[in-house]
């Protein structure tokens, strides 16, 4: 009788399978997290002019007196 190998059981770890991507999919997936960082950008921005926007208000108020 020959020994049979037994296949290593993967333990259970958390973590998902790894699955080899295509380069499309890494492309699109580069694509999608440079448009999710620049959307982020986009409302700093816009928060950053509305503070400015404020800052200018209260400027104007002091330079009034």
């Amino acid at each position: 009788m020959t020994p049979q190998k037994s296949t290593p059981v993967p333990e259970p770890s958390g973590r998902k399978s790894w699955v080899k991507k295509t380069p499309i999919e890494i492309f699109l997936e580069q694509v999608s997290k440079q448009q999710q960082r620049v959307d982020e950008m986009r409302e700093a921005l816009a928060h950053e002019k509305r503070e400015l926007e404020k800052l200018q208000e209260a400027r104007a108020v002091l330079e009034k007196k």
